[in-house]
């Protein structure tokens, strides 16, 4: 696989690389971020959130904790009542963080947990124990989903699984067997899918639209346009270059790159614990969530944690008001139809240019401003790109010349 520093960035891919990044800061920093990217067939979705696992830092577990318990929170169903005293005998371990795959061969109990046939038929101590499936097991790390789309049509019962998981931060997960003990554990894992929203059987929203929802931020994969970036693309790979890259896999290079955005990770995980959103910032996502009637209050705390996580990994020490602008369409766009969007993205567009972020901060304070700004949004004029499709087609019928 092609390393993540050496694949192509453009315009298309841009905003996949971007919410990567957050994704991996947020989980480091102990939120999940959710993302999913769609686009169509064959334009490296899949290629760039696989490559990502080369650059994951390592986090410190207990050490031999299948659930990857964080020393000073442990959280599994062996650890959580331990003291630290006890829990510092045990000692700790460095892992990289885990970045597991669901299939869509996955079963509930590989996916939640089963009973551990091996030790269960072990002749010298057969004992019933619970083995922990993918989720439990990838605490505080990625899970990654290709196709999501299928599997929310072909399996539900996991997609139920994944609404628990995914409903919280951190998510819940149950697990049950015959036998055994009910075991409740709480689940801090970013989600990670990819789909083609045009092939069948449909996109997300159409399909699972819960699971749609508990989707942070959706990016549409564009297809590159530049004709030197696919030229380049085309040589990283041909057969001779992959051969050359197998004979040098420990090269020096790679490495390096690779390790300089684990320090960046770890440094805007840090400086993200720290940072906050301005309280005149909040109230403006407040205003579009009342004002544009969302169903989804996800919708604006994912649009706050975007903001923040964007400023930062922009190396901002604080978020402002494009930020918000620039996470908009992306959390929304799988949470209302596309004339809203437009409207949304147009209103934030005007506001912006009219009033500006200090004028917007001071708002409150002028309540003849706010008179200016009423009568402002009144007006009957609108943008063409503000029309609906059927005013769209009228109005160009209306345009065209008539015949003598």
């Amino acid at each position: 696989m092609i390393p993540f520093s050496k694949l192509e960035r453009y315009e298309g891919n841009e905003a996949l690389f971007d919410l990567v990044m957050m994704s991996i800061v947020s989980s480091y920093a102990g939120e999940p971020l959710h993302i999913h990217a769609e686009g169509l067939r064959g334009t490296g979705k899949t290629t760039i959130m696989r490559a990502a696992r080369g650059i994951l830092p390592n986090i410190k577990r207990i050490r031999s904790c299948v659930y990857n318990c964080d020393p000073a929170r442990p959280h599994c169903p062996i650890h959580r009542d331990m003291s630290p005293d006890e829990i510092a005998q045990l000692g700790e371990e460095e892992i990289p963080m885990p970045f597991l795959e669901i299939s869509h061969s996955a079963k509930i109990g590989t996916i939640a947990g089963s009973i551990d046939l091996a030790r269960l038929t072990d002749c010298a101590h057969p004992e019933a124990q619970l083995l922990p499936g993918t989720i439990p097991q990838a605490h505080r790390g990625i899970i990654f989903i290709d196709e999501i789309n299928r599997l929310a049509d072909t399996s539900p019962e996991i997609t139920d699984i994944l609404l628990d998981v995914m409903g919280n931060k951190p998510g819940h997960l149950q697990i049950e067997e015959a036998g055994l003990p009910v075991v409740d554990i709480q689940v801090n894992v970013s989600v990670w899918a990819a789909s083609n929203p045009d092939e069948d059987p449909g996109s997300l929203e159409e399909i699972r639209r819960q699971l749609s929802d508990r989707f942070d931020m959706v990016c549409y994969m564009g297809r590159p346009t530049s004709v030197d970036i696919l030229a380049q693309m085309l040589k990283e790979n041909s057969h001779t270059h992959k051969i050359n890259r197998s004979k040098e896999m420990n090269d020096q290079a790679d490495l390096s790159k690779n390790e300089t955005y684990r320090q960046n990770i770890i440094k805007w995980a840090q400086n993200y614990q720290k940072a906050d959103l301005p309280d005149f910032l909040r109230n403006y996502i407040a205003r579009l969530y009342v004002k544009h009637n969302l169903e989804s209050i996800r919708a604006i705390e994912a649009m706050q944690q975007g903001a923040v996580l964007y400023s930062t990994i922009k190396n901002r020490d604080q978020a402002i008001i494009s930020d918000i602008t620039h996470m908009i369409p992306q959390v929304l766009k799988h949470r209302v139809d596309g004339d809203t969007l437009i409207k949304i993205v147009n209103d934030t567009d005007a506001r912006g240019s009219r009033d500006g972020i200090l004028s917007f901060k001071n708002k409150k304070n002028n309540p003849k401003k706010t008179e200016e700004d009423n009568e402002y949004f009144t007006m009957t004029g609108r943008p063409l790109k503000d029309l609906g499709r059927n005013e769209l087609i009228n109005t160009e019928k209306t345009l065209a010349p008539k015949e003598v």
